[in-house]
């Protein structure tokens, strides 16, 4: 039996890979439980996976998942956690942003007050660039507004979860989970411990601004229907202003004034364009959701696993 599993979602992580064993190994060791470390390589291009495996070879608890090609982080989590074993799992990225030394806080926390989530919560960010610490705080802020105020401001993917947890994340048929929204939706039992975001030990940031949108979007569409209620206001809102501006140029053209037409007419084509297009955007993004859906396709395709007796070929299909 496996006590715990650390599940650590990896791309293009080679200059981070030493650095990170290096840290979490004396802590799990530490801990004096039985152990497992999940590295999943989300179709690295820059040797990762070869390094992962000579590191294998002197610790053979580092078990590899390699993933057919990039994924994404959120589903090259969710290839982990179906692959780990333990009564508690550990998500941690391997940046080392977030100290592998708050494990057993979070470890003994979740024993001794029978909690089935401890969520890692950064009582620090300053470390972080201004840019990334408002647009963190812009998303978590909607987030709350949007999905409800159980959603923590400083809360993202470095979390401990038991066995019951994980077992019903796995269960769940979301084609592009965001974990950070789904596990505190669930309502399990749960607590924080706080730790000072530090900076990344190397390598380049994985969350640039277009991926942070890009996870906006799902956290939005998945979660809430507000972006088809905003739509439904906005034609509302565009009728009111389109019928204003009839009403304005009847009242005109019945006084004698000379209203030029194609100043109106110029405003309210802009104006009914630009809603229908933001509209049908938002549509697009629900209508794009249950095509995947429909569509069933595999979430994710694993090339090999270490830790299986034999060499897998297996998808995680919802």
């Amino acid at each position: 039996m496996v006590t715990l599993s650390v599940v650590t979602p990896m791309y293009n992580e080679r200059a981070a890979v030493d650095h990170f064993v290096a840290r979490l190994r004396p802590v799990l060791d530490d801990l004096k439980v039985t152990y497992e470390v999940v590295a999943v390589d989300d179709g690295s291009a820059d040797g990762t996976v070869s390094r992962l495996l000579e590191l294998r070879a002197a610790w053979p608890r580092l078990r590899v998942v390699k993933l057919r090609r990039n994924v994404g982080h959120q589903s090259a989590l969710a290839a982990g956690l179906r692959a780990a074993a333990g009564d508690y799992v550990v998500s941690i990225d391997a940046d080392l942003q977030d100290p592998p030394e708050v494990i057993g806080e979070m470890l003994a926390k979740a024993t001794a007050e029978d909690l089935d989530v401890v969520y890692g919560v950064r009582s620090d960010r300053s470390t972080d660039t201004v840019f990334k610490r408002r647009t963190a705080g812009a998303y978590y802020w909607l987030m709350r507004k949007l999905v409800g105020p159980w959603v923590s401001g400083q809360a993202g993917d470095f979390r401990l979860m038991s066995r019951s947890v994980v077992d019903t994340l796995n269960q769940l048929p979301e084609q592009r989970p965001v974990y950070r929204l789904v596990v505190p939706s669930l309502g399990f039992p749960a607590g924080e411990v706080t730790y000072v975001r530090a900076e990344r030990v190397a390598g380049e940031t994985k969350y640039p601004l277009h991926k942070m949108i890009k996870l906006s979007l799902d956290s939005v569409t998945s979660f809430s229907a507000a972006p088809l209620k905003l739509a439904t206001w906005l034609g509302l809102i565009t009728f009111v202003v389109c019928l204003g501006l009839v009403v304005s140029g009847l009242a005109a053209w019945a006084f004698g004034v000379v209203v030029p037409g194609w100043t109106s007419l110029y405003i309210a084509m802009l104006l009914l364009g630009a809603v229908q297009l933001i509209c049908l955007g938002m549509l697009g993004e629900y209508v794009g959701r249950i095509y995947a859906a429909t569509q069933n396709r595999p979430q994710y395709l694993i090339a090999f696993d270490t830790g299986a007796e034999v060499p897998v070929f297996t998808s995680g299909r919802a």
